[in-house]
């Protein structure tokens, strides 16, 4: 026979298991809180862009045509591969005396470009913001001196060069996101434990349990007698007695 579980029967769970639950999110918040404010290195970005463009020729019109310009946009593909390679890479480095290796300068960057567009831009990621700013743009200008020699076009110029803020905000982490995050994770690792806790409890506790698990009628209940209840219950019997025992006396003494 199928078991179904009521909407009552869920918040009862969550009930019991209130404090458990509670502790885990209070447990997720201030994990994640410390790893973000005291664990994580912040991380900067700052950004390079370059336009992707024919060079003029003197018995060319002024104008460009559509095609010129999709074939710039083609291009922009293959430049995203070259902007990254080593033969890039490398001179940023000695350029720069970075201590990288060119795979972790390639992962610290980032080159995307609008749908159909012909503006490029380099983001570099780096816990230093100043840093950041020179490795965009060493990248940008190198790139475009190289760009000649590797593909022999000139159709690359510099947009807008990176500048780093008086102020610079790191772009990771996020505190305030990671423990909502924590928070949510938290309280579903919360409820999920209180369900699998009740799930495997198979103690008996109530008189339905034993009607359920046996399949006989409670005929009754023997309540659980601790000694502090039987010393309290001696006590209040030996009062009564004692004040029978002054109210009997009192009268009799009215009596006589």
């Amino acid at each position: 026979m199928e078991e179904t579980i009521s909407l009552k029967e869920i918040f009862e769970v969550i009930k019991k298991r209130i404090l458990l639950i509670i502790s885990l999110i209070v447990g997720a918040a201030l994990i994640a809180a410390v790893a973000s404010y005291f664990v994580l290195t912040p991380k900067y970005e700052s950004s390079s862009m370059f336009v992707v463009n024919q060079k003029q020729q003197e018995d060319q019109s002024s104008e460009f045509t559509q095609s010129d310009i999709q074939a710039n946009v083609k291009l922009i593909n293959t430049y995203n591969v070259i902007i990254k390679s080593p033969a890039i890479l490398e001179q940023v480095i000695d350029e720069l005396g970075l201590n990288y290796s060119v795979g972790q300068l390639e992962s610290s960057l980032n080159v995307s470009s609008a749908e159909n567009s012909q503006v490029v831009t380099v983001t570099a990621t780096n816990s230093d913001p100043a840093l950041a700013t020179k490795i965009a743009n060493t990248t940008v200008q190198i790139f475009q001196q190289e760009i000649p020699d590797i593909l022999s076009v000139d159709n690359v110029s510099i947009l807008s060069e990176a500048e780093m803020n008086g102020n610079p905000s790191p772009v990771s982490p996020k505190p305030m996101l990671n423990i909502a995050i924590a928070i949510v994770l938290g309280g579903m690792i919360g409820v999920g434990l209180a369900f699998l806790l009740e799930y495997l409890d198979n103690t008996i506790k109530t008189e339905k349990d034993i009607e359920d698990k046996l399949g006989v009628p409670v005929l009754g209940v023997i309540s659980h007698v601790s000694d502090d209840d039987i010393q309290v219950n001696q006590f209040q019997s030996r009062k009564q007695t004692r004040s029978r025992g002054e109210m009997h006396g009192t009268q009799e003494e009215k009596v006589n």
